[in-house]
């Protein structure tokens, strides 16, 4: 392979894509995150106690001035792209995790443990593939139960 095929092969990975859009995604949120604080947290701040977040918390000492405000704004930068993460992306994606974890848990078993080498093996066999023992077939599945209408 070239190192045009093999730079076309990285740049098309579905995990090198997916970084990629979750990384500009984070940056646009977080541009939006700021404007939203600057722009309307901040004077309504100013509103209630008659100066802006960037003013609030000047202290001079010897000369240097340290603007607690500039960080407390900051501070809520963060926790506001954390919160709009967390309940757009990470808390959508757990409940479809439960969901999937739960289909699976329903689903009936494939394999069962041959009792005689402890390979595993398809449910409907009666001969272990790897030792050759005569196995007892597993008993028929059951049908699934009819899904409840939800109205």
């Amino acid at each position: 392979m070239s190192v045009k095929d093999d730079l076309k092969t990285f740049l098309t990975q579905a995990n090198f894509v997916t970084l990629a859009v979750a990384f500009v995604v984070g940056a646009q949120v977080s541009a939006v995150v700021t404007a939203l604080v600057s722009d309307i947290v901040d004077p309504a701040i100013g509103v209630f106690f008659k100066t802006n977040l960037m003013n609030a918390g000047l202290v001079t000492v010897n000369g240097s001035t340290f603007s607690f405000g500039a960080f407390f704004g900051a501070i809520l930068n963060f926790v506001i792209v954390l919160l709009v993460l967390f309940f757009l992306i990470v808390e959508p994606y757990a409940i479809h995790a439960k969901r999937v974890a739960a289909k699976a848990a329903a689903a009936p078993p494939t394999t069962k443990s041959c009792p005689y080498c402890f390979s595993t093996i398809n449910i409907q066999s009666t001969k272990c593939a790897f030792c050759t023992s005569s196995v007892p077939a597993a008993p028929p599945a059951a049908p699934p139960a009819p899904a409840a209408a939800s109205s």
